[in-house]
């Protein structure tokens, strides 16, 4: 019983320890890259889908592929980094910032399933809650994440919420109310990511 208690004191510790550092497997390319491919995935949107609504298929297939590239992308990124890291420190961060975030991305799916299948006169909606379901699964893991971060996940919120008061009517499934708030978001990330994290781990290394 004793070295059971132990072992969950440690465990208990080491969760403590994973929530007051700061995550280093998101990484600046991946989620730069995820921010050109919202802005490309606009363009072509406003170049092939010209009433989304009646092409619901199509907009749903073009912005579905692009979320899964990005999280792909970087779920990847995230996994080969784990490979190459010898702590197992790391590798319970890693788990506990997945386990913080992906329950928006859960959620966003399921949401998306029965609006599309159960309400589809509503699927108009769904650019404003996406973002906002970004930016809450932000909030949830942005203590592990440069504090600035904090202010990306309230971009996301309020973009949502702009979006499903504006983007509705003649402007439902805009283009754009995914491409701009989607590739400012994740670029003002990857600036973030640079600027806080890498830059200056590229600095301590040339030193």
């Amino acid at each position: 019983m004793e070295l059971q208690e132990a072992l969950v004191q440690i465990s208990e510790i080491r969760q403590q320890m994973a929530r007051a550092e700061v995550f280093r497997g998101f990484r600046a390319l991946p989620v730069a890259c995820s921010g050109g491919l919202a802005i490309a995935a606009a363009v072509a949107q406003a170049s092939w889908i010209e009433n989304p609504l009646a092409q619901s298929t199509h907009y749903l297939s073009l912005w579905i592929g692009v979320a899964a590239i990005s999280l792909g992308a970087q779920a990847i990124e995230m996994w080969m980094r784990s490979r190459t890291s010898q702590s197992a420190y790391s590798k319970s961060i890693m788990l506990l910032a997945a386990e913080q975030f992906f329950p928006s991305v859960i959620a966003g799916a399921l949401l998306t399933f029965v609006l599309v299948n159960f309400a589809e006169e509503t699927i108009w909606m769904l650019p404003g809650l996406w973002q906002m379901l970004i930016g809450l699964g932000m909030f949830a893991t942005y203590r592990l994440l440069p504090k600035a971060v904090f202010w990306v996940a309230a971009f996301y919120v309020i973009s949502g919420i702009v979006c499903l008061a504006v983007a509705r009517g003649d402007m439902a499934l805009s283009p754009w109310a995914m491409g701009v708030p989607f590739g400012l978001g994740q670029l003002a990330t990857a600036a973030v990511l640079y600027w806080t994290l890498e830059r200056n781990d590229d600095e301590a290394l040339k030193n």
